[in-house]
C-alpha cells in the first residue's frame, strides 16, 4: 500500500489525538488582533475555513498564495490551510523592500497576498489580484466557516511551498518544496531532536525561513505546543521560556548571542536550565559560543546544516554518549562541526571541495528557472556510476568520524544573522549610485552577526560621496539587513587579467587568524 505523504497528516493527527489541548499561544503584542490561545481542534477548523475561503475566491489547486508576515498564529495556520488544500504557500521574508516583494509576487504568479499591518504602508505599491492586510478584515474575507472546503486528492509530489532564497544571482530564486520533501524533513528532524507531545516550542526562528525549518509541522504532528514570538529579543526569549515552560527553540548564532547578553543581567536562575535544547543554524557558531550555552545557560546546543533547497535538514551535530566524559570546552570543539548526515541523506565532497548531497529532502527545483535547476542538480560520475547530486555551493571536509565541517563558501553568499545575502544583489544596488565606478561586496567576520556585509568601492574621480551617504542610498533599494554596514573606498580593486574580481584576495586581510572563511 502506498499512501501519499502530505503535510495534512500533521494537523490531522493533532486534531485526532489532541483536539482540546492548547496548540498555539499567539503573540499578544501585535498590530493585528491576536488569536490568543487556540486548541488543535480550533487550528484545524481555521485551516479548513481558510481553504474554503480560497475556494470562494476561485483560487484553484496549484495556485499561489503569498503571505508577508512576522511570526503569528495566522501564518502557522496557513501552512495547513493553504498548502494542506493543494494550493502553494509563498511565505515572504518580512525584511524585504517593496521592490523585492514585487518581484516575488510577479515571479511566483501569486493571486493572493496577505500583508502584515506593520508593513501596510511600505508595501502600498505592491499589487496583487487579491490583497489583504492581515487582521479582522482578512479573517472575515478568507475564513469561511459556513461552507465545507473542496476536497483535494493528496499528491506528495505536488509543490507545497515556494521559498525565495538569496543565491548567487541578483534576483532571489523560488525553491519548490514538495509535500514529500517537507514531510520527510519534518520526520527526520523531529525524530533526531526527540520532538514529543510534552514539548513546548518557542518560535524565535522566522516561520517564513524554510517553513521554520520544518518545526511548524514536526511539533504539530506530535501534539506539542507552539509559543509565538513576533520579534526576537534576548530578555523576552528568557521571559517566555520561564512563563510557558519552553523546551525547544531554533535560531541563528546571533540569537544565541542576544540570549547570552540578556542572561548576564537576568535576575535569578536562567530559565530552562537542564530543560531547553536549542538548534542553531544559518552559520557555524564560534566554539566559545557553544561552550557558553552549556556553561552559562545550561541549555543543550545542537547544530544543524542545510539549505532552503534541502528542506533544509542535511546534517546534525548533537551531543552523544561518547562526549559525556569531555570537558565543556572539549565538547564544544566536537559540536563546532556541522554534523553527521541525517537519516536518508548522502553526502560527498567533490574534487573541487564542494559539498554535494542526495536525499528525499532535495527540492523539486527552482520555480520557473530550469537552467538554474539543472545547474544545481546535476550528474556526477561516468557511465553506470553516474548519479544526480545537489551542489550546495559550500565547501567542506568529511572527517574520520564521518562528520561534516564547513571550511569555505564556493558561492559568494554572505550569511549575516542567519540570513542569506547575495553579494551580487548588493553590488547591483551600490553600483546604481551615479558616483560609484566599481564595487565588490564581501562578508567580513563579526562577533554578533557572524558576518557583516561590507562594500569596497571605487568612486568617480571628482566624487565627494561619504560612507553614510552611500549606505543611506542603498537602504532605498534593499532590505536593511542586506545593506552594507561598512564601506571602504579604494583606488582600485583586485582583478584577474580578464577583468574578474578576485574576491578571495579582497576578503583575505579581514579573515586573518580565522581557520575558516565563514564565521
Amino acid at each position: 500500500m502506498r499512501v501519499p505523504l502530505t503535510i495534512v497528516d500533521h494537523i490531522r493527527r493533532a486534531e485526532l489525538l489532541y483536539p482540546d489541548r492548547i496548540a498555539v499561544v499567539d503573540e499578544p503584542d501585535q498590530p493585528a488582533e491576536s488569536w490568543g490561545s487556540l486548541t488543535y481542534r480550533q487550528v484545524a477548523e481555521r485551516a479548513r475555513a481558510q481553504a474554503a475561503g480560497l475556494d470562494s475566491l476561485g483560487i484553484a489547486v496549484g495556485e499561489r498564495v503569498a503571505m508577508i508576515s512576522h511570526n503569528s498564529a495566522r501564518l502557522l495556520t496557513a501552512f495547513f490551510g493553504v498548502s494542506g488544500s493543494g494550493r502553494i504557500l509563498v511565505p515572504v521574508n518580512f525584511r524585504l523592500a517593496a521592490e523585492e516583494v514585487k518581484y516575488i509576487i510577479e515571479h511566483s504568479g501569486a493571486r493572493v497576498l496577505l500583508v502584515d499591518p506593520e508593513l501596510e504602508q511600505a508595501m502600498a505599491d505592491v499589487e496583487c489580484e487579491y490583497k489583504f492586510v492581515i487582521g479582522a478584515k482578512s479573517d472575515h474575507a478568507l475564513l469561511r466557516f459556513d461552507i465545507e472546503p473542496k476536497s483535494w486528492a493528496p499528491d506528495e509530489d505536488a509543490t507545497a511551498t515556494i521559498n525565495y532564497t538569496s543565491g548567487t544571482t541578483a534576483r532571489p530564486k523560488g525553491v519548490q518544496l514538495t509535500h514529500r520533501n517537507l514531510w520527510l524533513n519534518s520526520a527526520t528532524f523531529g525524530w533526531q531532536m526527540g520532538v514529543n507531545d510534552r514539548d513546548v516550542y518557542l518560535h524565535t526562528l522566522p516561520q517564513f525561513h524554510c517553513n521554520g525549518w520544518g518545526m511548524v509541522y514536526a511539533v504539530t504532528g506530535m501534539g506539542g505546543r507552539h509559543i509565538i514570538l513576533r520579534k526576537v529579543d534576548g530578555a523576552e526569549i528568557l521571559r517566555r521560556i520561564e512563563e510557558h515552560g519552553v523546551t525547544m527553540l531554533c535560531g541563528a548564532p546571533a540569537v544565541v548571542n542576544m540570549v547570552l547578553e540578556a542572561a548576564a543581567s537576568w535576575d535569578g536562575p536562567v530559565p530552562g536550565q537542564g530543560r531547553v535544547r536549542m538548534v542553531v543554524a544559518g552559520a557555524p557558531p564560534p566554539t566559545k559560543t557553544i561552550e557558553r550555552m552549556e556553561t552559562e545557560l545550561g541549555w543543550e546546543f545542537v547544530q544543524l546544516y542545510g539549505l532552503t533547497e534541502t528542506s533544509p535538514f542535511l546534517t546534525m551535530n548533537r551531543t552523544r554518549e561518547e562526549f559525556d566524559s569531555l570537558t565543556a570546552a572539549e565538547r564544544a570543539q566536537k559540536l563546532s562541526r556541522a554534523g553527521s548526515p541525517a537519516l536518508g541523506v548522502e553526502l560527498q565532497i567533490s574534487e573541487q571541495g564542494e559539498i554535494l548531497a542526495r536525499g528525499n529532502v532535495i527540492m523539486e527545483g527552482y520555480w520557473d528557472q530550469p537552467t538554474a535547476t539543472a545547474d544545481a542538480i546535476r550528474a556526477v560520475g561516468d557511465g553506470p556510476d553516474t548519479t544526480e547530486w545537489f551542489h550546495t555551493g559550500d565547501g567542506g571536509i568529511i572527517d574520520q568520524e564521518n562528520y561534516l565541517a564547513i571550511s569555505d563558501r564556493k558561492k559568494d553568499v554572505i550569511i549575516s544573522g542567519g540570513e542569506n545575502v547575495s553579494s551580487i544583489e548588493v553590488e547591483d544596488a551600490v553600483f546604481g549610485h551615479p558616483e560609484v565606478n566599481e564595487v565588490a561586496v564581501i562578508g567580513v567576520p563579526d562577533e554578533k552577526w557572524g558576518e557583516l556585509v561590507m562594500a569596497l568601492v571605487v568612486k568617480s574621480p571628482e566624487s565627494t560621496l561619504t560612507e553614510d551617504e552611500l549606505i543611506a542610498y542603498v537602504k532605498t533599494k534593499l532590505a536593511g539587513y542586506k545593506c552594507p554596514k561598512r564601506i571602504e573606498f579604494r583606488s582600485e580593486l583586485a582583478r584577474t587579467a580578464t577583468g574578474k574580481l578576485q574576491k578571495f584576495k579582497l576578503r583575505e586581510p579581514y579573515w586573518v587568524g580565522h581557520t575558516r572563511q565563514v564565521n
